[in-house]
C-alpha cells in the first residue's frame, strides 16, 4: 500500500518543484548530495562485498600478515570524501550566500506575523493588512520579513520554497521569486510546534500575474462597502424614529475588487475539515439575515474589541485579524474552514468549538447564547455578550458583503 501512494504522482505540498529561484537551487543540491551519496553507497558496498569474497577465510589457510597502515590507501580514503565535501560545499555556500544576502531592490515586502494560532500579512508600501491569504505576484521577488506576537512559529510554504523560524523579539528574513508558475494556489503552514492548536495554524498562498496582482491591491485598499443605505430620509432630512442615523449614511462608492477564482482553486487548498458534532445553525435563520442589522449589532457587539474593519469608525481592535475585506477571503478559521455563510456562522457562534484546543484567553471567545464556552467552563449568556442566532446571522450577512 505505501508502495501504491507513493506511485499516484499527485504531491501538491512537495517542494521538489521550479516554481522559484529558491526551491531550484535548493532541488538542485538535494539531487547533487542524492546522486553522490549514491555513488558513494555503491562504490562502498561493491569494496566491501569484493573483500569479503576475495579475503574471506579458506580451510588450511595460515595466518595472515600482520600489516599497521597502508599510506596509498589512507591517503585515498582521506582526500577523495574531501573532493566529494568541497563539491557539495561550493553551490552549497554560493546559495546560501545568494538568498541571505539580501532581497533585490525591486522586491515586494511582506511583512508575516504569527499569532497563536493564525497568520497575519502586511504590505507596508500597499497599505494593506490581511489574515491566513497571501497575494504573491509572479515574475517579482517578494521579501518576506518574518517575526512572531507570541512563541516560536516556523513560516513555510513548500511548493514556493524556504521554512524559516518566526521568533519572538527577532525579526528574520526569507525571500524567493515566484517566476515559473501562473495563477495558482498552495498550502501554507506552521511548522515549529506553538501550542496545542499548532496544526490549526494554516493559510493559503495564491501566486497571480502582476496585473491580477494591481487589481487586487486596489480592491484590498479600499475602505469596507457598507450594506446598502435604506430609503432617504424624509425632505427635511431630520432622521426618523424608525430609522437610526447610522444606517443613513451612504455606502462609499464600489470598488471593482479582484480575487483568486473560486472555480481555479484545486482541491488541495479547499478545507474539508468536519464540523464538530451538536453544533448547528439553521439554515431558515441564516437565510433571513440583514446585513445593516448585521453593522449596527456588530458596531456594539463584543467583536469590535478585537477586530479592525476600515471604514467602520467603531471596529477598531488590533487583537485578532483584520476583517476589512473579510468576505473577500476562501477561508476561515487559519484556513480550517470555507468562508461561506454557514461556516462563518458556526465560526462566530462557537469558534473554541470550530477549532480544538484553541483555548487561549486570546483566542475567538464563544459569542452563541446557549453554546459551551470550553475555556470559562460555562454556557454563554445575554450578559456575557452572548448573541442569538438571528443576530449572528445578520453579522455574517453583514461581514460577507465585505468584499
Amino acid at each position: 500500500m505505501p508502495l501504491l501512494a507513493a506511485c499516484s504522482g499527485q504531491y501538491p505540498n512537495s517542494t521538489f518543484t521550479d516554481l522559484t529561484d529558491l526551491n531550484r537551487d535548493s532541488t538542485s543540491l538535494w539531487n547533487l548530495m542524492i546522486w553522490l551519496g549514491i555513488g558513494v553507497f555503491v562504490i562502498v558496498e561493491l569494496l566491501l562485498v569484493f573483500v569479503m569474497i576475495r579475503y574471506r577465510r579458506r580451510p588450511n589457510d595460515a595466518e595472515p600478515e600482520h600489516v599497521h597502515g597502508n599510506t596509498k590507501l589512507e591517503l585515498t580514503w582521506t582526500i577523495l570524501p574531501a573532493v566529494i565535501l568541497v563539491i557539495i560545499a561550493v553551490p552549497t555556500v554560493k546559495s546560501i550566500w545568494r538568498f541571505q544576502s539580501g532581497a533585490p531592490a525591486n522586491a515586494l515586502q511582506v511583512d508575516v506575523i504569527g499569532h497563536q494560532w493564525w497568520w497575519e500579512f502586511r504590505y507596508p508600501e500597499q497599505n494593506i493588512i490581511t489574515a491566513n491569504e497571501l497575494y504573491l505576484p509572479t515574475g517579482r521577488p517578494v521579501n518576506f520579513t518574518l517575526r512572531s506576537q507570541d512563541v516560536i512559529h516556523s513560516f513555510w510554504i513548500p511548493q514556493l520554497g524556504g521554512k524559516r523560524d518566526v521568533v519572538n523579539n527577532r525579526t528574520n528574513h526569507l525571500w524567493f521569486t515566484p517566476d515559473s508558475v501562473g495563477t495558482r494556489a498552495f498550502n501554507g503552514s506552521c511548522n515549529e510546534f506553538c501550542g496545542a492548536s499548532h496544526a490549526n495554524m494554516r493559510f493559503r498562498a495564491y501566486t497571480v500575474s502582476p496585473e491580477e496582482f494591481d487589481r487586487w491591491v486596489a480592491g484590498q485598499q479600499a475602505t469596507a462597502i457598507f450594506p446598502a443605505a435604506p430609503a432617504p430620509a424624509p425632505a427635511s432630512g431630520a432622521p426618523t424614529a424608525a430609522t437610526p442615523v447610522a444606517a443613513q449614511t451612504p455606502p462609499p462608492a464600489p470598488v471593482a475588487a479582484w480575487v483568486f477564482p473560486a472555480d481555479q482553486l484545486p482541491s488541495h487548498v479547499v478545507p474539508t475539515t468536519p464540523i464538530p458534532a451538536g453544533l448547528t445553525f439553521a439554515e431558515d435563520v441564516l437565510a433571513a439575515g440583514d446585513a445593516q442589522r448585521g453593522f449596527e449589532q456588530y458596531s456594539r457587539s463584543l467583536c469590535i474589541g478585537c477586530h479592525r474593519i476600515r471604514g467602520n469608525p467603531s471596529s477598531l481592535g488590533v487583537i485578532g485579524p483584520d476583517l476589512t475585506h473579510i468576505g473577500s477571503r476562501h477561508t476561515v478559521g487559519a484556513g480550517l474552514f470555507p468562508n461561506d455563510a454557514r461556516h462563518l456562522a458556526l465560526w462566530i457562534k462557537n469558534a473554541r468549538k470550530m477549532k480544538p484546543m484553541s483555548l487561549a484567553a486570546a483566542s475567538m471567545p464563544t459569542i452563541g447564547i446557549g453554546e459551551f464556552d470550553p475555556l470559562l467552563k460555562t454556557s454563554v449568556t445575554a450578559a456575557l455578550g452572548g448573541l442569538t442566532d438571528q443576530q449572528i446571522a445578520d453579522i455574517v450577512a453583514y461581514l460577507m458583503s465585505l468584499k
